[in-house]
């Protein structure tokens, strides 16, 4: 029981007494006027002080113990008391409509931006997030992950059309010049074979041996013969090596009408790469079997197991907090600031669901709570809330009653002397 209550039903039994008192002191002088008049008084505020003492009482528990009807009020209707507090509570101070009503005036962003700008400054929150991540990254587990992404690598490159990659690739190879550049390359590679010491005898070796295998007749075989004998394989091979040298420094020559042929018969070559049914048939016959074969399995758990380290040692750099996390929760922030009015609609829209949904919870929560307290405690708490008015009402029953009586009893005095 409160200090409070204590008070205030020590004036109510104080005020109760001085009445009691009052009317006893006085029976020994009745006669006068002025006694007559303050036992009047005393009289009426006795009456009225344990009028309202029984009113109060009859509130909570039967007075003095007995059982009299009508009293023990609230003990008595605790179902209907409850029951209608519940209602009151669901219907009118808290329903639906004007729960929903409230939450429509809330600016919820306005509130929740300055909080959460306060806290994302505070070390503690930078040190929590920052081990968040880590755990995150802790918790990827590499065998798991792996199977799903070799799935993933293998359907999507099994849907790769050969026909498309390679018209990407001649468009990718003529964009950077393949043509010329590939030409070039082979011209250097000769050029360099040609310059060669042991060229000249290699050619003069292969050139002489295919005169041998030349079946002619007549004129045409003394005319090999000839030449068969005058020229040696080292001098043969010189005259063809220096035909093919300056064939090849002809060709490196812009210019070079040949050089141009080539290249355009280079170019025809490559932009025809997505039109060649033969090379798309092996290229989708090469795909095939490269992914029905290829086992990826260790090579991706490695892969994942290094960007884990990587990401680990990232987010544990002494520069990551200042360099990456605060700039981008900054930026986080202000992008949602500019949707601050899409976020209060949601966080509106789920209010309104969740009080829809759980409106009823509220009186049964209210209900529950109630039902788990026996009448005396109930009793207890409620004066301890009330009680200290309803002791006010007692000393006010006792002075107006003083007063009423006060002024009965001079009407009644003056109407005697009529």
């Amino acid at each position: 029981m409160s200090t409070k209550k204590n008070e205030s039903r020590k004036i109510a039994r104080i005020s109760l007494i001085i009445m009691g008192g009052g009317f006893i002191a006085t029976i020994p002088f009745q006669g006068t006027f002025w006694v007559d008049l303050l036992q009047g008084g005393f009289e009426a505020g006795l009456v009225g002080g344990l009028a309202d003492w029984f009113a109060v009482t009859a509130l909570f528990r039967h007075p003095l113990g007995l059982k009299i009807p009508h009293t023990a009020l609230l003990p008595n209707n605790r179902q209907r008391l409850t029951n209608a507090l519940v209602k009151m509570l669901k219907n009118d101070w808290l329903s639906k409509e004007s729960i929903q009503e409230k939450v429509k005036s809330v600016e919820f962003s306005e509130k929740l931006f300055p909080i959460v700008e306060k806290e994302i400054q505070k070390e503690a929150f930078q040190k929590g997030l920052v081990e968040m991540l880590k755990r995150l990254i802790r918790y990827i587990d590499v065998e798991k992950l792996a199977p799903f992404i070799k799935k993933q690598l293998i359907s999507n490159l099994s849907k790769v059309e050969m026909r498309k990659l390679l018209g990407i690739i001649s468009e990718k190879l003529l964009s950077e010049q393949f043509d010329k550049k590939s030409l070039d390359f082979l011209l250097k590679k000769a050029e360099s074979w040609l310059n060669h010491e042991q060229t000249s005898q290699k050619l003069g070796t292969v050139s002489m041996n295919m005169l041998n295998k030349i079946e002619v007749d007549g004129i045409l075989q003394f005319a090999l013969k000839s030449i068969q004998n005058i020229l040696s394989e080292e001098k043969l091979g010189t005259i063809i090596k220096n035909l093919l040298l300056s064939v090849v420094s002809n060709l490196q020559k812009e210019e070079e009408p040949n050089r141009k042929a080539l290249i355009l018969y280079i170019q025809k070559e490559i932009l025809g790469l997505d039109a060649n049914e033969e090379l798309i048939n092996g290229a989708e016959k090469w795909k095939n079997q490269f992914l029905a074969n290829w086992e990826p399995d260790q090579t991706i758990k490695n892969s994942l197991e290094q960007i884990k380290q990587l990401g680990l040692e990232f987010v544990e750099a002494d520069n990551f907090i200042d360099t990456y996390l605060m700039p981008l929760a900054h930026r986080i922030l202000d992008m949602l600031k500019e949707k601050n009015n899409e976020i209060d609609h949601w966080i509106r829209k789920q209010i309104a669901v969740l009080v829809e949904k759980n409106h009823a919870q509220i009186g049964n929560l209210v209900q529950e709570n109630l039902d788990k307290l026996d009448n005396e405690t109930l009793i207890s708490m409620m004066e301890n809330n009330i009680g200290k008015d309803l002791q006010w009402i007692r000393v006010n029953g006792a002075v107006c009653g003083f007063i009423i009586g006060i002024i009965l009893t001079g009407v009644q005095a003056l109407s005697t002397l009529f």
